[in-house]
């Protein structure tokens, strides 16, 4: 039977000098496990938090601990985002993954969107723990190809004439970073030490992992999972249990409405232990 849950309980978490806001699902049920949900990159946290909340109260509906982080400098979290450095967010995301398993007991798997499952197997690859798994949705594989894409947010601005006085064939934005330049993208102030080991990142999935959920969302129904995260995934060990699957749905992280993908809440629920 599936219990309703307890609305969820906000709270901040200091991890060193710093505080990030925090949203905890307890378990409706006889707790079956726990999961620090890790978010994706600027505007797309934003056009997912709808979904995420979604998949989050039914996962504590079927007796999962839950925990929704804002990344340091997103969000209601403190600092800015011209502050924010990749190593701070791996912080973040080691100090959600300890702080949940001293309220639930279990250790956390980690369930990161887009960026956020990039940041997630780091986090695991540096310290995996014995059976914690990982649930994946959509994935950014390249870190590099992420800053490149929202790089050029900033060109589109200046074709467009949103940025006064911007050239539109200036030097890559990327040098300037390199030089210790702090750059504007969309309203967002991105600092070369969030950047530039953003750029170098790319998806871990390390040998001690036996459990991950992959979930790729399209609106095709004949699609299947793309060509890089096949090759991934193939790359386990074969003990490892993979559940590997493109559901139906919208990419609700950059459309234009809040939107989400019910199949995609199932198809995750399913996945997971019970």
């Amino acid at each position: 039977m599936i219990s309703r849950p307890e609305p969820a309980v906000p709270f901040y978490l200091p991890v060193g000098s710093r505080e990030i806001f925090c949203l905890h699902h307890a378990p409706a049920a006889a707790a079956v496990g726990a999961l620090v949900y890790v978010p994706p990159f600027a505007e797309e946290m934003n056009k997912s938090r709808r979904a995420a909340a979604l998949q989050s109260r039914a996962l504590a509906a079927r007796g999962w601990h839950v925990l929704q982080i804002d990344l340091s400098g997103t969000g209601d979290s403190g600092g800015d985002f011209s502050d924010a450095t990749w190593d701070g967010w791996l912080e973040d995301v080691e100090a959600a993954r300890r702080w949940l398993f001293s309220q639930s007991g279990f250790e956390p798997w980690l369930w990161g969107l887009r960026l956020g499952g990039l940041l997630a197997s780091m986090s695991l690859s540096q310290r995996p723990e014995p059976g914690v798994g990982l649930v994946l949705w959509q994935p950014v594989v390249s870190g590099r190809q992420q800053l490149q894409q929202f790089l050029r947010l900033k060109a589109g601005s200046a074709w467009l004439g949103q940025e006064p006085g911007a050239d539109p064939r200036s030097a890559d934005p990327l040098d300037g970073l390199r030089a210790g330049e702090k750059i504007e993208v969309a309203g967002y102030l991105l600092s070369p030490s969030l950047a530039l080991p953003m750029a170098a990142a790319e998806l871990q999935l390390s040998e001690h992992l036996l459990r991950v959920v992959w979930l790729e969302v399209s609106p095709r129904p004949d699609a299947g999972l793309a060509t890089t995260s096949q090759r991934l995934l193939s790359a386990l060990p074969a003990s490892a249990e993979v559940r590997a699957s493109v559901v139906a749905g919208p990419s609700f992280w950059r459309a234009q409405e809040i939107e989400v993908a019910p199949e995609l809440v199932r198809a995750t629920c399913d996945a997971l232990p019970a």
